[in-house]
């Protein structure tokens, strides 16, 4: 469903290493808002949820729930520390359009 860089496995990797509450994974929620009409919420979870997709890439789980699951298939998650944003980047083949801000897409 989605593929996460070597990158992005160690940055969540790292996440969940300094998390001040017991966490197992990274979910991903997209949420009607953004620029585009849409944007990616990420938090740290400890468990899935009913109707939860949970994918697995390089020992690290990715939560997905069942509103998001259409939008996010195919897509790649990777992790940039550029200094002109740093974070998360998301190749999304759903999107029409991608805000510049890369955290928001339509």
């Amino acid at each position: 469903m989605i593929t996460l860089t070597d990158s992005a496995i160690a940055a969540v990797k790292f996440a969940l290493s300094q998390a001040s509450e017991p966490a197992n994974g990274l979910r991903i929620k997209v949420q009607a808002g953004g620029c585009s009409g849409f944007k990616y919420h990420l938090g740290l979870e400890n468990e899935s949820r009913d109707g939860d997709a949970v994918i697995e890439a390089g020992g690290v789980k990715v939560f997905l729930d069942p509103d998001s699951q259409p939008h996010v298939g195919g897509m790649t998650v990777d992790f940039t520390t550029a200094v002109n944003s740093p974070g998360f980047i998301f190749d999304n083949p759903n999107a029409r359009e991608n805000c510049a801000c890369g955290k928001s897409f339509g």
